[in-house]
């Protein structure tokens, strides 16, 4: 309704809308941060005055949250289109963003959609071309919400708390001084004062490094335990010995909680940034290398049957797809089984093996959120 006040003439678009906002939806079974009655979301709708603009707009928007995903919270995802069966209403084509949670189920974790003229003719969304001619406009929209915090939580996380990649991570370095005794505490904590104030001044992609020091009284097991649980990237333990070597005790998140080494200060103000990217690096490609081993070829019908009549059967299957809605529910009935996408960056074709339909298109299958 606004949009059809707002646009009057083609001087008028594209017109582009991004919002956060709070929603409120009825849910039976609610799942933390997945699926939950309120939820804070960004999205976005566009009009445009031709549907390549459109189109362009939603594959650029499908880039950005690929981009966000991977580089920010070390997430792999699938791009690909939604068959007709999963389309968002009113779309004329949606296309989403898919990740594997460590349980091996699918997460839908972004999606925008190509509205066509669908929206702007049930809401009388028009414009003056440039030849004076009235035409209805081409809209797309777009969106994120906070189950991409869930996606996260997932993907990295382990039995010993969250694991946060550096680039989101409130703090990305806590320095925790470790005073056995009384007789300790000034040296100690001087020199974590002073190395708190070094690490300030170290730069993270053109940002200062996000760096706590907890001088809480209580003991220096429980206190790195809770950083552990809080998934901070790097944990640095100063002891007394460690002041005398001028050096630090370090632990990386990333890794086992008991793998730890003694680095220089020199050292650690010099590799700190490297090591924050490097931290990075090895959460998207363990999370990658889950997927690849945890995806499954099949172009036989029987044994992709087989496979998922194990109801806790999980991972993802690519297989050849050209079937219709019907036969898509049907096997969603049979096996609790979804086609997330069909993934736009392959080339690859095959027989499908439910149709016979030749040069199908791949498509990915998995139970989901």
């Amino acid at each position: 309704h606004s949009m059809a006040k707002w646009v009057q003439s083609y001087r008028d678009l594209p017109l582009k809308l991004n919002q956060w906002c709070n929603v409120m939806r009825w849910e039976l079974r609610t799942r933390m941060f997945l699926r939950t009655s309120e939820f804070l979301w960004q999205e976005g709708h566009t009009v445009h005055a031709t549907s390549e603009e459109a189109m362009e707009e939603t594959r650029k928007m499908l880039d950005v949250y690929e981009t966000f995903a991977r580089d920010y919270l070390a997430i792999p995802v699938i791009k690909g289109e939604k068959t007709a069966a999963e389309r968002f209403p009113g779309a004329v084509a949606t296309f989403s963003i898919e990740a594997m949670m460590q349980d091996r189920k699918a997460l839908q974790a972004g999606t925008s959609h190509f509205l066509g003229q669908n929206f702007s003719r049930a809401s009388d969304i028009t414009f003056l071309s440039a030849e004076g001619k009235e035409e209805l406009a081409w809209t797309t929209s777009w969106g994120v919400s906070t189950r991409l915090v869930g996606a996260m939580v997932m993907v990295h996380s382990d039995d010993d708390g969250l694991v946060l990649p550096p680039r989101v991570a409130p703090r990305q370095v806590v320095i925790i001084p470790v005073i056995p005794k009384d007789e300790h505490r000034e040296k100690v904590t001087e020199y974590c004062r002073w190395l708190r104030t070094e690490l300030d001044e170290v730069r993270f992609e053109g940002e200062p490094v996000r760096v706590e020091l907890d001088e809480r009284e209580m003991r220096g097991g429980e206190k790195v335990w809770g950083w552990v649980k809080k998934g901070v990237p790097i944990r640095l333990e100063v002891g007394p010995r460690d002041v005398d070597s001028d050096a630090v005790f370090l632990g990386r998140r990333d890794r086992d909680a008991k793998d730890r080494k003694t680095v220089t200060r020199a050292e650690l103000l010099e590799t700190l940034p490297r090591l924050l990217t490097e931290i990075h690096e090895n959460l998207h490609d363990r999370a990658l290398t889950f997927r690849e081993e945890n995806t499954k070829r099949i172009s036989d019908k029987e044994k992709f049957f087989e496979w998922f009549s194990n109801e806790e059967q999980a991972g993802f299957v690519v297989c050849p797809w050209g079937g219709d809605g019907e036969l898509e529910r049907n096997i969603a009935a049979d096996t609790k089984v979804t086609i997330r996408c069909l993934p736009i960056d392959s080339e690859e074709t095959g027989t499908c093996p439910f149709t016979g339909t030749p040069n199908a298109p791949m498509a990915v299958f998995a139970r989901a959120y």
